[in-house]
Order: C-alpha cells, then sequence, then structure tokens
C-alpha cells in the first residue's frame, strides 16, 4: 500500500511517500507563493527516487486548512483530481493537527496575516477544541499563563524562533487522525477567515 501525502497550506511544500508504515521518500520545501510550480516536479522526482510511478499510489492524504488561501487549494486539487480520475481514496487532516503532531500539550500557530494567526490547542496529538483565527495579543494572552505548553508552527509572531517538526513525518505519526473523504468532489479547503478578509488585503 502506496500513500501519498500533501501539504500546501503554508509557507512549506511537504510531501510524503509512505508504504505500509514507513516513510519511503520526503519532500520538505520552503517554497512560499511557489507551490504551484513545485508540486508537479518535485513529486516526479520524488516518485522516481522510490523506483515507483503515478499509478503505484494506491491513496492519498491532504491537509484540508487552515492557511493561505490559495496554497491550501493547490495540494488539495492535485489530490482531489489524481483521486476522481484513478478513483482512489482521498483522505484529510487538519492543518494544525498535522504541525502539532505528537505533542502532548501544545499551542499551533500559523500566520494568518495582518497581524493575526491561526491557532489550535494539541493534547496527546490531537486538537483539542476548535481552530481560530485569533489576534497575536489575544494568542500571547491565552498562552501567557499555561504551564506546560509547548508552541510549535510560527513562533516567530511572537518574538520566537520557529519551531516545525519534519512535517513529511508528522504524517505518519499523525495516520491514526486521517479522515475518510466520502465523497472526493465535496471536499472543500477550511479557510476560517471570511471571503471578506481576503478581499481586503488584496485592495
Amino acid at each position: 500500500m502506496i500513500t501519498l501525502c500533501m501539504d500546501t497550506s503554508s509557507k512549506f511544500l511537504v510531501l510524503a511517500l509512505i508504504q505500509e508504515d514507513e516513510l519511503i521518500g520526503k519532500r520538505c520545501l520552503s517554497s512560499w507563493k511557489r507551490q504551484s510550480e513545485m508540486i508537479f516536479p518535485q513529486l516526479t522526482e520524488l516518485l522516481a527516487e522510490c523506483d515507483l510511478t503515478p499509478k503505484a499510489i494506491d491513496q492519498v492524504v491532504v491537509t484540508k486548512g487552515p492557511g493561505s488561501y490559495t496554497g491550501v487549494r493547490i495540494a488539495m486539487t492535485v489530490a482531489k483530481v489524481l483521486c476522481s480520475t484513478a478513483n482512489l481514496p482521498l483522505y484529510a487532516l487538519p492543518t494544525l493537527e498535522l504541525i502539532g503532531a505528537g505533542k502532548t500539550k501544545a499551542a499551533v500557530l500559523l500566520d494568518a496575516r495582518s497581524q493575526r494567526a491561526y491557532f489550535g490547542m494539541i493534547e496527546n496529538g490531537r486538537l483539542s477544541g476548535k481552530e481560530e483565527v485569533l489576534s497575536l495579543s489575544e494568542i500571547q494572552a491565552r498562552i501567557d499563563n499555561a504551564d506546560g505548553l509547548e508552541l510549535v508552527g510560527d513562533c516567530s509572531l511572537l518574538g520566537l524562533e520557529d519551531c516545525y517538526p519534519d512535517l513529511a513525518q508528522a504524517f505518519l505519526t499523525t495516520r491514526s487522525q486521517w479522515q475518510k473523504v466520502e465523497n472526493v468532489h465535496l471536499l472543500v479547503p477550511e479557510y476560517l477567515k471570511s471571503a471578506d478578509d481576503y478581499l481586503v488585503k488584496k485592495a
């Protein structure tokens, strides 16, 4: 069983190939606003390195957001086309759960621009409570009095060093959390921000 995993929801292009319970190939490249031009060449190279062809892929896993408005759609569109044309199973995973993979108690931050961040709490590797878009001051207030809390993701938003796990390996770590998509065509990105937020930014 070969599983292709993809994430383009943040500043990285993440590709992973999993065979049964082993990560056999990966890409995790800084590629802000370049994921669309990089994803196919990198995927082709990755498959070749593992002596595989696209026909060897048995199922696909993709992050569903939140994240970059354009970024989330890149991997999701590739996944939906691949799964619908080849009739493959598709699974989805929240982006913040991927970033918080394996953490016992953590807060995940992902840049949402305009002094805001996508925010979620992780307990034992899973999201606890709802994902939100909060101002950086709101996030700082929430974490100030939290004991034993680890920060992961775009921590530089709060003046710290960014802290990301091996996102390719994180797909394997979160395997039990992959959510089967019953209808590939109905899978849509989870943006959290309203359409007006993106229109204001572009104006």
